[in-house]
């Protein structure tokens, strides 16, 4: 009796101290990691094919440090310059960078993307862009100035060497890794355990968007139709990290879906200032921005355009606030312009740290967060003329986790073989994805997006499809998936109707948002 005794004491000891080690484990404070990296705004003057003026190429990029010397990235290019507006692409970077005093560097680089528009010679739309600079460290930035190649090789004729020009800004940024989404702490816990989280938070907003164009003026299509009274209809997404409590710095990009023929799009980068009231549940935003855009027919002479706007944001419920805006959107000479007018859902974060200087929190949860780089092969996508051809396009998809499972997803992508150079995608939506899997390794996901889509011949009517889809998720690290998916694509008032694959990688974080 004494040993039955014995033996079952020892196994309720042991099964309680096994309940206490992974109460421990599930109440550890996820470790906070920094990744380091770089913003890069760069500029080239393309030489065209003919005797057509000079293309106007800049980009905008972020680049991540995988160590001393070596960087990759993702980064977008539009055209400002020239007659090409509307012209647009998306690659990946990979790159070294090489110090021989403490502030000269060699920088050398290549891009790999897709895109084009605008009627350009582009073919398929892939093509390389090799750089070499040299770069002076003025320690909270850089320049850099060199020489850069461009070649659209699928079967397009833009083919170019020309001077280079790039600033460099430090951005880093911290997180934790991606099993850690959806932790909650309160901040007992936290300071408790006295955690490198202990720091002032930052502060970002992510705003899905409508947005009318009213057009005006002298504006027309590179036909010379007049497009003045025509109301050309957005969707697009916006992106607002603070600098301050007040002033802010956003990237904001849309795509058309009626009004016009498809293929309109445009992308900002800006400043502005925060105006709260009312305990914080009513801000005015006052915004200034400069990018490119064009396509669809709209003739936007280089493509350059400025964007000023006004917005009136209303809270819901917890950090979800309704946003109306009203501004212009033109280029600096009024060729094109036209007024604004749209609405949109806001989502705010405080992340990185507990602490803030203007607010007090009480708790903390952790947010997963995915970026995924991948190719799409649409089969036999129909094509304006009445005929087929397969196509494929780089995307870029950007996953924020409502909850353990469920997420709001943004993709853009850019055709890059297949000969439909100028077509672009601008879709949002919500998706699904499992836990994890035969030891951890796979998960799978589904997925339905829809939004504004179009140009390169490809058959999509006014721009609007919808596109679900199912896939696999393969562990690698505790950072990154290989990414598998089949799905299908309809475009609502055009033919293109397609099954497609893609095959990719994942980027997995979880990031600290303080309430």
């Amino acid at each position: 009796m004494i040993k039955i005794s014995l033996k079952r004491t020892l196994v309720f000891l042991m099964a309680l101290s096994v309940h206490f080690f992974y109460a421990q484990e599930n109440n550890s404070i996820p470790t906070k990691k920094t990744q380091f990296g770089f913003a890069q705004l760069d500029f080239l003057s393309i030489k065209m094919p003919s005797d057509e003026p000079n293309m106007d190429f800049t980009g905008l990029h972020y680049n991540f440090k995988l160590n001393d010397w070596a960087y990759t990235g993702l980064g977008f290019y539009g055209a400002v310059g020239g007659i090409r507006g509307g012209f647009f692409t998306l690659g990946i970077n990979a790159g070294i960078q090489h110090n021989f005093t403490d502030h000269f560097f060699v920088d050398a680089g290549l891009h790999f993307g897709g895109g084009g528009g605008a009627s350009a010679p582009d073919g398929g739309g892939a093509f390389i862009l090799p750089h070499l600079s040299l770069g002076y460290d003025f320690k909270h930035f850089s320049i850099t100035t060199g020489w850069s190649y461009v070649n659209f090789f699928d079967g397009g004729t833009i083919n170019s060497n020309q001077f280079y020009g790039a600033i460099h800004v430090p951005l880093n940024f911290d997180y934790s890794d991606f099993n850690a989404k959806e932790k909650k702490f309160v901040f007992d816990d936290l300071n408790l355990k006295d955690s490198d989280w202990k720091r002032n938070s930052n502060r970002v907003s992510l705003m899905v968007h409508l947005n009318n164009l009213s057009v005006q003026g002298d504006s027309q299509f590179s036909t010379g139709e007049s497009i003045d009274g025509r109301t050309i209809r957005l969707a697009g997404f916006e992106f607002i990290s603070f600098l301050s409590e007040d002033w802010f710095y956003f990237v904001r990009a849309d795509g058309a879906f009626k009004g016009i023929p498809a293929g309109y799009m445009d992308i900002f980068l800006g400043g502005g200032y925060h105006l709260s009231m009312n305990k914080n549940r009513t801000n005015i935003q006052a915004k200034f921005g400069i990018g490119a855009g064009g396509g669809g027919g709209v003739d936007t002479k280089g493509g350059f355009l400025i964007y000023p706007d006004i917005s009136l944001e209303q809270k819901l419920f917890d950090n979800f606030y309704a946003s109306i805006n009203k501004g212009f959107l033109m280029s600096p000479d009024a060729h094109f312009i036209s007024s604004t007018f749209g609405i949109g859902l806001k989502y705010y974060v405080d992340k990185d740290g507990i602490l803030s200087d203007t607010k007090e929190f009480s708790k903390a949860k952790f947010k997963g967060l995915q970026t995924i780089i991948k190719q799409d092969w649409y089969v036999n996508a129909s094509r304006n003329g009445n005929f087929e051809q397969d196509m494929h396009q780089i995307s870029l998809q950007i996953n924020v986790f409502l909850n353990k499972y469920i997420y709001a997803a943004g993709q853009t992508s850019f055709a890059n073989f297949g000969d439909a150079g100028a077509y672009a995608e601008g879709i949002v939506g919500l998706g699904v994805q499992s836990n994890s899997f035969f030891n951890n390794s796979l998960s799978i996901y589904g997925q339905l997006l829809g939004g504004a889509a179009g140009g390169g011949g490809i058959s999509t009517g006014e721009g609007l499809i919808v596109k679900p889809s199912v896939g696999l998720n393969l562990k690698v690290s505790n950072n990154l998936n290989l990414r598998g998916g089949i799905g299908y694509v309809k475009a609502r008032g055009g033919q293109l109707s397609s099954v497609f694959a893609n095959f990719g990688i994942n980027y997995n974080i979880s990031i600290l948002n303080a309430k």
